[in-house]
């Protein structure tokens, strides 16, 4: 019985915020004109993660690094942004290691050894 009642206390509580409650100090009271735009709001945290804005050449791609810092254990971790690839055809391509990351895994699964232990990707 006293369950039920608390269930509907519950129910009935008003969980609306009047604006007129809500102290000065903890409104958002940065100007409009400082407030960043959606573009900006959506940035990776990780800096390594930004898909550049301007056009890049596959050599300019290759050079960029994700991540670049030791991890808990004590070994450096090194995480290139893209991971380039050339298929059988020649054609090399770029792969963002994130918006990428499915196709990344298909190449991989894609990569077969060798009699001499040579990694022979197609």
């Amino acid at each position: 019985m006293q369950r039920e009642k608390v269930t509907e206390q519950l129910k009935n509580r008003d969980l609306s915020i009047n604006s007129e409650e809500i102290p000065v100090e903890a409104k958002d009271t940065v100007p409009a004109e400082q407030k960043l735009s959606p573009k900006a709001r959506s940035l990776a945290a990780n800096p390594g993660d930004r898909i550049a804005d301007e056009p890049q050449t596959i050599e300019q791609k290759a050079k960029q690094i994700a991540v670049d810092v030791p991890d808990i254990t004590g070994d450096h971790i090194k995480v290139p942004t893209y991971f380039i690839v050339e298929y059988p055809n020649g054609e090399k391509k770029a792969l963002h290691h994130v918006k990428d990351a499915e196709e990344i895994s298909d190449v991989i699964r894609q990569a077969r050894m060798d009699e001499n232990g040579n990694r022979i990707w197609w």
